[in-house]
């Protein structure tokens, strides 16, 4: 609505345009003024009127038919109509209305009555507009909200893509705003290694088709149990798994969490080589964990990078597993010591593992307590 309202007089008497231009003057208004039907609504398109005082009585397009096609017309919007004339038959009362008035003074106007109609024609208008640009506001929240929810949809299908094919920490860190995590540094994780016992063998006399069927299986039990104990998956090296905990995202205790998921990779792929021994293959599982200080983050070049740690732990981790025999899990002294009495471990004695300078102690997971 404009400010000041602004009111379209249309009448064919200009002593009456002059009249009321004066009286809704006097009360702030702004009036534009139509002597026929035809100026009307070519004025309307003009200047939008905030109310229309319509005349009934005029030469070529009587009032009715003025109303009834500024009604029609969906270019000039809400636009309340007060019918003003001298005749006061119920009929053309109906008339008026029924063509799309919203309100009636009858001639001689009374200045009282011409100004209460006018003010209540105004809030209304006033309402109409406000619930308009309400409706605007709400179709561009509307519209907002629905590209949100598709851009979070493409971010949620762009991290699933990703997470089959790198850990699901890794995917949410490349795809979020922030890369530091990624950068090289230095922290202490635990580092699981695990493979498969008789693994060359059978890849050797096995047909190709039944070597993959069995990668699936186990790489969809291993891949179920890392994500349930929330490490981060190194990478899949054939038949052997590298997972870290502690690194990118840090958790409290990273030893009791990789021994954990250790014991609980230990029973799904006890279960698995017995099926697998159904079909004569001999599979047993091994798994070494050491606990120390390496460095991590993206490796690579510009077209590859790989998310990875280097350093003596992710060495010992791996000779210990090396060693471990089926049903194994070997872990140094560092994770034994991080455990404390929540684990029953036997020492199997010192190792003297390839490329390390000494002996290292290693103790055998039984059970968790």
């Amino acid at each position: 609505m404009h400010d000041p309202p602004r009111i379209l007089i249309v009448d064919d008497n200009e002593t009456n345009r002059c009249l009321l231009t004066a009286r809704l003057g006097a009360e702030g208004y702004e009036t534009t003024e139509a002597e026929n039907g035809e100026r009307a609504l070519a004025v309307a398109h003009e200047v939008a009127p905030d109310v229309v005082l319509l005349d009934v009585m005029m030469p070529k397009i009587d009032g009715f038919e003025v109303c009834r096609r500024m009604k029609g017309d969906p270019t000039l919007g809400f636009v309340p109509i007060v019918m003003v004339t001298a005749r006061t038959d119920s009929k053309d009362v109906v008339t008026g209305l029924n063509a799309g008035a919203d309100e009636y003074l009858t001639k001689p106007i009374d200045h009282a009555a011409l100004v209460a109609r006018v003010r209540s024609m105004l809030r209304i208008k006033e309402l109409h507009d406000r619930v308009e640009a309400q409706a605007v506001e709400l179709a561009s929240w509307n519209r907002m909200l629905e590209q949100r929810v598709a851009e979070q949809l493409e971010q949620i299908e762009r991290v699933s893509r990703l997470k089959r094919f790198l850990s699901p920490q890794i995917a949410e860190l490349i795809l979020s705003s922030t890369y530091e995590p990624l950068a090289s540094h230095r922290r202490q994780v635990t580092i699981v290694f695990g493979d498969l016992r008789g693994f060359t063998a059978f890849a050797e006399i096995a047909e190709p088709e039944e070597v993959m069927a069995v990668m699936r299986e186990y790489h969809a039990t291993l891949g179920s149990l890392i994500h349930e104990f929330e490490g981060t998956l190194e990478r899949f090296l054939g038949d052997g798994i590298m997972v870290i905990f502690g690194d990118p995202i840090p958790c409290p205790d990273p030893c009791e969490r990789a021994v954990q998921m250790a014991v609980a990779m230990r029973g799904r792929l006890s279960e698995l080589s017995s099926k697998w021994q159904r079909e004569r293959h001999e599979l047993g599982f091994g798994v070494g964990i050491a606990y120390g200080y390496a460095t991590l983050g993206a490796i690579g070049f510009e077209g590859r990078s790989e998310y990875t740690a280097i350093g003596t732990v992710v060495n010992l981790a791996a000779r210990l597993c090396a060693e471990a025999r089926d049903g194994q899990i070997l872990i140094d002294s560092k994770v034994r010591a991080a455990l404390d009495r929540r684990a029953t471990a036997e020492p199997v004695g010192e190792l003297t593992l390839k490329g390390l300078r000494r002996p290292i102690a290693a103790y055998n997971v039984i059970e968790m307590t």
